[in-house]
């Protein structure tokens, strides 16, 4: 299959429709003024999962003070948290009789916490509005111990925090991020919080070999995550590093095998798959 061929099938999937729960879940979220991240990294996945009434809300505002190279979200620097923003996205979870939210961020390395007390105060004002599991996908927070025990004293029902690719690709898709401060990261969650699910994702597509997935799946069991999801990777503009491969159903097959063998407890692996999506 051409490399045309395989965008044009995946630009399809793109398209999304507009029933009902899409157009009401839009509306919902437009009109509280709440960012998702469905919609500012350009998700392809956002039709489906509005159709649903699944949300994936993004917290401390719509602008990363990085620029990692994969990433449709707008760079820059963002302005001062918004003190209300944990009260709208609860009240709009009511509105959209959610059960299960997940919540993420843009990195934040501008301010001192890297904006866990935000993730905490997100995650108490959905619990305490009725909402049963919430699942943060979060940054690094700069390596900060501190910050990931104030997040984790919130009680997340999940952890998430992406690796995104192998480490040899870092210097050119993930400026500011470092692999071993983000193993790191996910190592303390799951030593601090014993029974908490920990999950992390890549994309693959952007010119990491086999092996290198492979060291990647067991660096992260060995770091104590055992979710994992994996997704193609998806140019979303021409000002972004580009695809280097579209992988095949197949593929992403033997890749799901390769960590349900390696113990991971649950493996996404497929074109599409993000890590957050609520699985």
């Amino acid at each position: 299959m051409s490399q045309r061929h395989r965008t044009s099938q995946l630009d399809k999937l793109r398209v999304t429709t507009s029933p009902l729960q899409h157009q009401i879940t839009a509306e919902v979220l437009t009109g509280m003024k709440v960012n998702t991240v469905c919609l500012e990294s350009d998700c392809p996945n956002v039709g489906s999962c509005f159709s649903k009434g699944l949300v994936s809300f993004l917290i401390l505002g719509p602008v990363c003070t990085r620029s990692c190279a994969f990433c449709a979200v707008t760079m820059g620097r963002p302005s001062l948290p918004d003190p209300a923003e944990p009260f709208r996205m609860a009240a709009a979870a009511r509105r959209l009789n959610l059960t299960r939210v997940v919540i993420t961020s843009v990195t934040r390395d501008d301010l001192v916490d890297g904006g866990a007390g935000y993730f905490a105060q997100t995650v108490h004002m959905l619990k305490s509005g009725g909402i049963k599991q919430t699942e943060v996908l979060v940054p690094d927070f700069q390596g900060k111990e501190s910050s990931l025990r104030t997040l984790l004293e919130a009680e997340p029902d999940a952890f998430a925090h992406n690796v995104e690719t192998v480490p040899r690709l870092y210097p050119a898709v993930r400026r500011g991020a470092d692999y071993l401060r983000s193993l790191r990261l996910i190592e303390k969650a799951a030593e601090l919080s014993r029974n908490l699910p920990v999950k992390s994702g890549m994309m693959l597509g952007i010119g990491e070999a086999e092996s290198e997935v492979m060291s990647v799946m067991k660096d992260l069991r060995l770091a104590g995550c055992d979710m994992l999801t994996l997704g193609q990777y998806l140019r979303p503009s021409g000002r972004h590093i580009p695809v280097v491969e579209y992988l095949g159903a197949g593929k992403f097959e033997e890749y799901r095998l390769m960590g349900v063998a390696l113990g991971f407890k649950q493996v996404w692996s497929g074109a599409l798959v993000r890590s957050s999506m609520a699985h």
